[in-house]
């Protein structure tokens, strides 16, 4: 099977954040065309387990313009070339104020494989250790709370998480009771 080929790329915006390109394709037909794609560095996600409660952060979404709830996650330009689990435990902390003793893989998520190349890899974190907060300066109004594995399932079913890497992650932790 042929696969799309880049002929030429041209940045068209960037930030320490991301950077937007346009490219210039060839399809597997031989036909011209161009694709746009937001490259992103990696991120983290992580879900902090009690063995019985998960710890969500809700915060101002300003694209969407509104509120929502989801696992503590996040990149950082000036880790792009730390350890997953590293970037993983920074959020943890800096997000809820909270540190684990142990960080398990359970896998990774393309974010929007149409568009964007950012990947992310998801960690369970337990052994949890409650501290304060430390956060960025953008993520001023994150709150976080506790949550049953029971609201969990039912703010996901009625919409309240939305967040399309929350409930993919929580997908790979059911498959990893099994």
């Amino acid at each position: 099977m042929h696969s799309i080929e880049r002929v030429a790329s041209r940045e068209i915006y960037r930030n320490q954040w991301l950077v937007l390109r346009e490219d210039d394709i060839r399809r597997p037909d031989g036909s011209p065309g161009i694709y746009a794609v937001v490259d992103k560095p990696t991120y983290a996600l992580v879900m902090p387990y009690d063995g019985r409660r998960f710890r969500l952060v809700e915060q101002f979404r300003y694209p969407l313009g509104a509120r929502r709830w989801e696992f503590p996650q996040g990149s950082a330009p000036d880790l792009r070339e730390a350890e997953p689990s590293e970037l993983a435990a920074r959020e943890l902390r800096e997000e809820t104020g909270l540190r684990a003793t142990s960080f398990e893989a359970l896998g990774q998520l393309d974010v929007a494989a149409g568009m964007s190349s950012q990947r992310g890899w998801v960690f369970l974190a337990t052994g949890i250790i409650e501290g304060e907060a430390d956060r960025e300066h953008e993520e001023q109004d994150m709150r976080s709370e506790w949550f049953s594995r029971e609201d969990v399932e039912q703010m996901m079913r009625s919409g309240v998480i939305a967040d399309a890497q929350s409930i993919a992650a929580y997908g790979l932790f059911l498959l990893r009771e099994r």
